[in-house]
């Protein structure tokens, strides 16, 4: 079969994603009600972190991203953009390890989601919170839901994302708000000096820095389904600016917030949001406030899962047409039009890891195996995003590009890229070592790297399978 023929039979997915859709699927997508509770429950340092991180990982990884994905809009987002400068093979790596992420990420995002759906009964029902059973059934029970709304498509799905974003972002602005009138009537919890919010430099501040950095991914996931976007080049610049700005207001003052309410020590780092608006409303002699915003941030999580499965589902997609992994991948539902494959294989294996997860841990040991291992996956295809950035710069085309590009030229964009690479590859060795409250490093460790060196072991494997398919196909 020849490439233009080969290109021609590639499945053609709706383009249904408008600015206000993708604006709010970066917001859902990014903004994570666990990540202010983590960082609350890591002290006041944490706020000299967040603007750390926005300024030397976020801001850098916008522009990289702005560019990338208006001069670039593809299917696949940053497979399609590491294929295209380093070749199949790191084009494969990137988009492996890019999908295989979710498989850990969406354990540790529905164990977090249903921590936080416990508290919609209110304050009797907070102990749900660390219920293993309970924790197991809510999670799969968002998930089933996510999984199914993608399949459907993203003309319903969509709509799934985008109460998302309203339900992640609206509580937390009744917590700012409640938190604020708290303040100003009794006082902050938390004594917060220019002291205490600069960076402890001890070991749980830089073992605390990937997940910093991590809350902050996901603005490249839409990048993904770039040929599901109406005008991407227009779009994209504004929906990254817009959702950017707010993401990193809410991160700071969310976490603010929380440690004017309630000391660190006592903020569970899976739901202290809820928390900290349990006790705002008793103050406030508002009981209904933390069951709503409860209620709230439950959509916005299921719709946080669905922004996900749908977004990393196109990448096993894109890979599928390339035929470095099986046909089936590449397979198109026939009355929703959507790469049901993808989305059935990850609903199936990220349930497995789930349950395995839970094997000889504790739900905070097993919590925070998930997170570390999401943070080495999901950041090794960025470190190939920053490196094609560089290289992609020195073609011709980009002097005369119309696309949304680094300010500042080659020296701009070395400057975003090199900044970003060093940040993360810092982050993924910081993210391979056990924090300090871990019972048993021995297992931590074996279960994290051997989780991780497996699930790239296999991705090669498997490129070496389809490169051989492929070529006995091209050969006939």
């Amino acid at each position: 079969m020849s490439e233009a023929a080969s290109e021609n039979a590639k499945p053609k997915l709706p383009r249904v994603m408008g600015f206000w859709d993708v604006l709010l699927f970066n917001i859902v997508t990014v903004l994570g009600p666990r990540w202010i509770a983590a960082a609350a429950h890591n002290g006041t340092s944490s706020i000299s972190l967040w603007f750390l991180a926005a300024l030397l990982f976020f801001v850098p990884t916008a522009l990289v991203i702005a560019e990338l994905s208006t001069r670039f809009p593809q299917e696949g987002g940053l497979y399609a953009w590491s294929k295209d400068a380093f070749g199949e093979f790191h084009g494969f790596v990137a988009g492996w390890t890019y999908w295989i992420y979710t498989l850990f990420y969406f354990p540790a995002l529905l164990f977090a989601s249903a921590a936080m759906a416990a508290y919609i009964g209110g304050i009797g029902y907070a102990p749900l919170a660390q219920n293993r059973s309970f924790l197991l059934a809510g999670s799969f029970a968002l998930f089933f839901v996510a999984v199914f709304m993608n399949i459907i498509g993203l003309r319903v799905g969509k709509w799934l994302q985008n109460a998302g974003a309203v339900g992640t972002f609206v509580p937390l602005m009744m917590l700012i708000v409640a938190a604020a009138c708290v303040w100003y009537r009794h006082g902050s919890t938390t004594q917060f000096t220019w002291s205490n919010i600069q960076p402890h430099w001890n070991w749980d501040t830089v073992n605390f820095w990937p997940q910093i950095a991590f809350a902050f991914g996901g603005l490249e996931l839409v990048s993904s389904m770039s040929e599901e976007v109406k005008n991407p080049r227009k779009t994209f610049p504004r929906a990254i600016l817009g959702s950017g700005i707010v993401i990193a207001v809410i991160y700071i003052a969310g976490t603010i917030a929380v440690l004017s309410l309630m000391s660190s020590v006592s903020v569970d780092p899976k739901s202290g949001v809820f928390q900290a608006l349990t006790i705002a409303s008793a103050t406030l002699k508002i009981t209904a406030l933390g069951i709503i915003a409860a209620v709230l941030v439950t959509v916005g999580n299921a719709g946080g899962v669905g922004s996900t499965v749908a977004g990393i589902s196109r990448v096993p997609f894109a890979v599928g047409v390339d035929r470095y992994l099986p046909r089936a991948f590449a397979k198109v539902h026939p009355k929703w039009q959507t790469p049901y494959v993808s989305i059935l294989v990850q609903a199936v294996i990220s349930g497995a890891i789930l349950l395995l997860s839970q094997i000889s841990e504790t739900t905070v040991s097993a919590y925070q195996i998930l997170v570390d291992a999401t943070n080495i996956l999901y950041f090794i295809p960025f470190l190939y995003m920053y490196a094609a950035v560089i290289k992609l710069a020195y073609r011709p085309d980009r002097e005369t590009s119309t696309a949304a590009l680094i300010p500042g030229g080659k020296a701009g964009v070395w400057f975003a890229g090199g900044l970003g690479f060093i940040i993360v590859l810092a982050s993924i060795i910081l993210s391979v070592i056990p924090p300090g409250e871990t019972a048993n490093k021995l297992l931590f460790e074996v279960k994290l790297i051997g989780g991780t060196g497996f699930s790239l072991l296999l991705g090669v494997m498997l490129f070496v399978r389809g490169a051989r398919t492929k070529e006995k196909e091209l050969g006939q």
